[in-house]
């Protein structure tokens, strides 16, 4: 079986350079510089998240609440677009502990999905869905004919529901494992029958270790190789954990450093 044409932007057949929220270890998480900054550090591909806004907006969020990120508070969808874009979305950055945050006041907004996608020129692009109510699926839908992203996005959710809906709704896009999918798998693997499991997915975003449990294994690896899945481990940040996870076969690596694992794959600009 082929795999999917999202994969066409890998580069030189090598490990996908995923930069996670764009990158927040080195920007502030899910904005437009950040996005911009992972591109032209020579990241293949920016993961983001989505929430909707009160009037039907799709921005870019992780957390429900924009607390953590600016300098405001509340539910996302409780704000209008143009009540969230008053809003300092680099308020809260710091690489230094909380001793200086340099992006306070530079005019750095939440972004839109459409604001965002603008912004990324040329690498792909992994979604994720990060509410079920109200549904995003027909407005995430439109977004993507209407850029003609079908072939440099993957959407991602830990929903079921999500998940389930978006493929009914536009199966040509690429999608990863659920929440569920991926534990199925995982489960099946240590017994030996993964191999007839095969999720409607073109990847496994998973992390390394969870509650305890080791999930990316070499047998985890390969397996997902022969059911045409690739593995994404998530989120790696330091180096020699990404040189283990190379050698462990990974197709991917989403990192809030896609400068440190750039210059391991001898890629840095």
């Amino acid at each position: 079986m082929a795999k999917h044409p999202f994969f066409n932007l890998r580069k030189n057949d090598g490990v996908l350079v995923i930069a996670h929220r764009g990158g927040l270890g080195l920007m502030p998480e899910n904005t437009l510089p950040a996005f911009n900054n992972a591109e032209s550090l020579g990241a293949d591909v920016v993961e983001l998240d989505i929430h909707s806004s009160k009037d039907g907006h799709i921005v870019i969020m992780h957390d429900d609440d924009i607390d953590r990120t600016t300098d405001g508070s509340g539910k996302v969808s409780d704000f209008t677009l143009n009540e969230l874009k008053q809003f300092d979305a680099g308020y809260r950055w710091t690489a230094d502990e909380g001793k200086t945050f340099p992006f306070r006041g530079k005019g750095i907004q939440i972004p839109t999905l459409s604001e965002a996608i603008t912004e990324i020129k040329n690498a792909g692009i992994i979604i994720e869905i990060k509410q079920d109510e109200p549904s995003l699926i027909k407005p995430l839908s439109e977004i993507i004919r209407n850029h003609n992203l079908q072939n440099r996005v993957i959407v991602a959710s830990f929903s079921v529901k999500a998940l389930v809906n978006f493929r009914t709704a536009m199966p040509e896009v690429a999608t990863s494992t659920n929440k569920s999918e991926a534990l199925i798998f995982y489960l099946l693997n240590k017994v030996y029958l993964a191999g007839f499991y095969r999720p409607n997915a073109v990847a496994l975003q998973v992390p390394e270790h969870y509650m305890g449990k080791h999930i990316i294994t070499r047998r985890f690896v390969s397996t997902a190789k022969k059911q045409n899945l690739e593995v994404h481990a998530w989120t790696i940040n330091e180096t020699e954990d990404m040189k283990r996870l190379i050698g462990l076969g990974v197709e991917g690596i989403v990192t809030d450093y896609p400068d440190r694992l750039l210059k391991l794959l001898g890629r840095s600009q």
